[in-house]
């Protein structure tokens, strides 16, 4: 496979789509100045490495990010730290994680600590680097756990990636970039719960203008609403390309 891509282990989002595997939960792995990174690795991150083709070595991993704790985002941590430092006998690699992925009810277990060369706590707006590989985290976002976006560069392009939140006024600020990968579980508004909608997925895309929108982390609502079918609706409107994200797809930069 070559150098400089992402690509989508997983497009599910929320519990039932996760639950029943309508579709996959692995996260996103991401290759960029010569290094390996997955972010949330939501259930069956492992065996959607070993699936893809090409497979993808969870063994050359340099790091792991977390948005966020919740389960579809991090069901996989253990195994695949456990798989970054070869069961244990290499102490490399490093975490990324909010605090309270490992305060009190951790989502990494006791034992698992130690594996990797570290466990870094991020915060709201900083920067962190692994290898060659930098990242900025998103301010905090409105949803039940502690949770940051992220952006960060392959080979001079910038990518968004917008993870679980409620809508909010300055939302977008952060997230202008040349390629924006939105979370978008509900097809429509659900009072009280902190995911965004497709419309406030739209109105984000309007006011970010990026070269290219990938619309990902689908509930079982946005899949009846068919997925492709709503992002052609909202690329015709807006006069930017937006697609869907599906299981396995590639995104490479040359």
């Amino acid at each position: 496979m070559p150098n400089n891509f992402l690509k989508f282990l997983g497009t599910s989002g929320a519990r039932f789509v996760m639950i029943k595997q309508l579709r996959s939960s692995g996260g996103i792995w991401v290759n960029a100045a010569g290094t390996n990174v997955l972010i949330d690795p939501g259930p069956g991150s492992i065996v959607r490495c070993a699936e893809s083709r090409p497979r993808l070595d969870p063994t050359k991993l340099d790091g792991i990010i977390l948005t966020h704790r919740h389960l579809d985002h991090a069901g996989d941590i253990n195994v695949m730290i456990e798989a970054m430092t070869e069961g244990g006998f290499k102490k490399r690699g490093l975490v990324f994680c909010p605090r309270d992925a490992v305060k009190n009810d951790s989502v990494i277990l006791d034992y698992i600590k130690g594996l990797p060369k570290d466990i870094k706590i991020i915060r709201a707006l900083k920067s962190y680097s692994v290898g060659g590989f930098t990242f900025e985290t998103s301010m905090r976002h409105i949803h039940p756990v502690e949770t940051y976006g992220l952006k960060f560069n392959i080979n001079g392009q910038s990518v968004g990636l917008l993870s679980d939140t409620r809508y909010f006024d300055g939302l977008t600020k952060f997230y202008k970039s040349d390629i924006l990968i939105i979370c978008v579980v509900f097809y429509e508004k659900h009072s009280g719960v902190d995911h965004l909608c497709l419309s406030e997925a739209e109105r984000i895309i309007n006011k970010t203008c990026p070269k290219r929108a990938i619309l990902t982390h689908f509930g079982t609502g946005m899949l009846k609403a068919g997925v492709d079918l709503q992002a052609k609706m909202i690329s015709r409107k807006l006069g930017i390309e937006v697609v869907s994200a599906y299981d396995g797809m590639e995104v490479k930069f040359q």
